[in-house]
């Protein structure tokens, strides 16, 4: 049975809060929890100098901290939004190195006349690759494989 302490709070982005709050509690990290609301999604973002353990290895933990997060702020609930949650800037830094790493496949797919397969990602990485490329002349995305082993491949158009 819950005690009171362990009630969550009503609205959505008080619930990512007390959760975000909980988890770094548990984890021991020295932080502090952000939390913003527009009318798409709530980010909740940590803040501290060794949130690496709230990161995990290749993003992990923090997408487990996410998806825990979009659970119990929209559970019971009909309307739902995206919910983000980052800590140290880590969300940005990922989707640039994924930018970098799309454009390299690219290049390398145009040059060798070859599909190029990238790592493993998450469901929003691959998302970015497709985006980045989506207008790129002489070359196509697509997605492959099972979870959690999904990539995505960059093919050169053949006869372009």
């Amino acid at each position: 049975m819950a005690s009171e302490g362990d009630r969550l709070p009503e609205g959505p982005a008080e619930r990512v809060r007390a959760i975000l709050e909980r988890v770094i509690a548990k984890l021991g990290v020295e932080a502090s929890v952000e939390v913003e609301e527009d009318g798409d999604e709530i980010v909740g973002r940590v803040h501290g100098d060794d949130v690496g353990l709230l990161i995990g290895r290749r993003g992990q933990t923090i997408d487990a901290v996410q998806l825990l997060c979009y659970r119990a702020a929209f559970r019971g609930r009909q309307d739902r939004k995206r919910v983000v949650v980052d800590a140290a800037g880590y969300r940005e830094r990922r989707r640039e190195a994924i930018e970098r790493q799309a454009e390299r496949a690219a290049e390398r797919a145009l040059k060798s006349g070859k599909e190029i397969e990238l790592e493993p990602m998450t469901a929003t990485e691959r998302r970015i690759v497709h985006r980045v490329l989506k207008d790129r002349a002489g070359v196509e995305t697509f997605s492959e494989g099972e979870e959690p082993e999904r990539c995505v491949i960059v093919a050169p158009l053949l006869g372009e």
